[in-house]
């Protein structure tokens, strides 16, 4: 195999490489983008430290690794219809933003495969991003909750979040928030999603609910589908699957959506806080390629 174009440290965590020697702020040749998803793909999150990129580079990275995705309740930037700001004021008292573990708009029936987050103004501490490894939870979860849950579907919905009433909803934005958040009653309707989720292009199972969008089982009673809900919410973020990330300037992170679920922490209150966010959709399937090994 030949060598990589790029240099890869894998995080001590369990997910996660740091890519160094490669310049985004460039296009990048075919074979440096084949590389850089093979090896995502290996580690579901890499981190790129050290990339001070434009809009424009940000949004080229983006469509190498995949066709934009959809962003149904942010405001796009100005002239960048698929950017959106991840802000905060630093005189800001609203909640923060993404707090509950989730995998990104998990509620679509086609949802993202990837997100790249760019730090563009990173206060000086505080304001990590937790990461936690599904292929690993659902490796851990006892035989007979597997067989429970191979078959079954997660009902998904963005109520809580981006409904009226929604934790983003009419009240949040008559409290201040600086980032344009986008409520709407569409945030009611739900969408069914496998539980033990087979990844496209892996091949490797993982599972897939959350307790930011997951808010039921298909054919389970209420009181049995929040019994196993809750079960699988405090499984899932175990701290043997969880990567805490810390952020610096000019920093390019991307994550696979598949197989890791998320969650924001603040700390950082009295600093401005600016991040700028795309989320990649799926490719064809024509596209994926022979399964490749991977985290866990």
């Amino acid at each position: 195999m030949n060598a990589l174009p790029f240099s890869v440290e894998k995080i001590d965590a369990p997910l996660g490489a740091v890519v160094r020697d490669i310049d985004l702020t460039k296009p990048l040749a075919a074979h440096a983008v084949s590389a850089l998803r093979r090896t995502w793909l290996q580690h579901a999150l890499l981190v790129f430290p050290n990339q001070p990129m434009s809009i424009p580079d940000l949004e080229r990275f983006a469509q190498d690794m995949g066709p934009y995705g959809e962003d149904p309740y942010f405001e796009a930037m100005p002239g960048h219809p698929h950017v959106a700001q991840v802000r905060r004021e630093a005189d800001e008292t609203t909640r923060i933003f993404a707090e509950a573990w989730h995998s990104d708009w998990s509620f679509m029936a086609s949802p993202p495969a990837a997100t790249v987050l760019l730090g563009s103004l990173i206060p000086p501490h505080g304001g990590n991003t937790l990461f936690a490894n599904q292929y690993a939870a659902w490796d851990a979860l006892p035989d007979d909750v597997k067989s429970r849950l191979r078959d079954a579907k997660g009902i998904h919905s963005a109520r809580r979040g981006y409904a009226r009433d929604g934790a983003y909803g009419e009240k949040d934005r008559q409290s201040g928030r600086s980032m344009a958040i986008r409520y709407d009653d569409s945030a009611l309707k739900t969408q069914l999603q496998p539980m033990a989720r087979v990844h496209p292009e892996t091949g490797r199972t993982a599972l897939y609910v959350s307790p930011g969008y997951t808010v039921g089982i298909e054919g389970w009673s209420d009181q049995e589908s929040q019994a196993m809900l809750m079960f699988l919410f405090e499984h899932q973020t175990r701290s043997e699957f969880v990567y805490s990330h810390p952020w610096s300037a000019d920093m390019l992170v991307m994550w696979d959506n598949r197989c890791l679920v998320h969650a924001a922490t603040g700390g950082y209150e009295g600093h401005k806080r600016l991040l700028h966010r795309i989320t990649i959709a799926e490719r064809s399937p024509t596209s994926h390629g022979q399964p490749v090994s991977t985290v866990g």
